[in-house]
């Protein structure tokens, strides 16, 4: 597990000069962990790509873990934004067209970068686990969980005879598959199959996520 200290940034950057200064450092990251990857990344060429000194660098990030990490929660935050905002006409849409809607959310936001998304997923799994991702899959199961809730009474996955706990138990499952489901796939094509990513794919992975729910006839 990385040492947080490395990992966390010295300072917030608070006035409009230095918010420039740390995203030009941020995107700079990003240009040098897709042209040369996790290992061959230092400090320096993120400097020098941001044109910035290697001190001024150090002001707000002190070391290329931290710039990394803040790199990834970015990245993590900007795909959250993306599927937060549709999230409230899930609800109105029959169930067939909330899960390929879903789907399509999470292609796009997958599509944000694709090769910073491939460097951060395949390079750098020490940050797996340490909030870079993983609290929007959480807050997806949220929504996926009030989504299957709001529909239970159609639904064959959760047992309309079992106890209110088993009943609670089965949500929680189920929107955990369901999530998991899309998100692994999209996640694959994403890093593998860029080519599938059509409507075909929206199709197929809606289909399965149906099949899992099994609405009532």
């Amino acid at each position: 597990m990385p040492n947080r200290a490395r990992i966390t940034p010295r300072k917030q950057a608070s006035q409009e000069r230095s918010k420039a200064t740390v995203s030009a450092i941020l995107r700079a990251t990003a240009r040098v962990l897709i042209r040369d990857g996790y290992d061959r990344a230092s400090t320096n060429k993120i400097a020098a790509q941001a044109g910035v000194s290697v001190g001024s660098l150090y002001q707000y990030f002190p070391s290329k873990e931290a710039l990394v990490t803040a790199l990834a929660e970015e990245h993590a935050e900007e795909m959250g934004q993306l599927l937060r905002a549709e999230a409230p006409a899930l609800f109105s849409q029959p169930l067939e067209r909330a899960v390929a809607r879903v789907v399509r959310l999470m292609v796009e936001a997958h599509a944000l970068h694709p090769q910073l998304h491939k460097v951060l997923a395949e390079e750098v799994p020490r940050f797996r686990g340490q909030g870079t991702g993983r609290s929007v899959e959480e807050e997806m199961v949220r929504l996926a969980r009030a989504v299957i809730e709001a529909r239970r009474h159609e639904l064959s996955v959760i047992d309309r005879r079992a106890s209110a706990r088993e009943q609670e138990e089965s949500l929680d499952l189920a929107a955990f598959v369901v999530v998991t489901l899309i998100e692994s796939l999209t996640h694959g094509a994403t890093l593998h199959r860029q080519d599938l990513l059509g409507e075909r794919f929206v199709r197929e992975v809606t289909r399965v996520v149906m099949g899992y729910l099994a609405p009532r006839r």
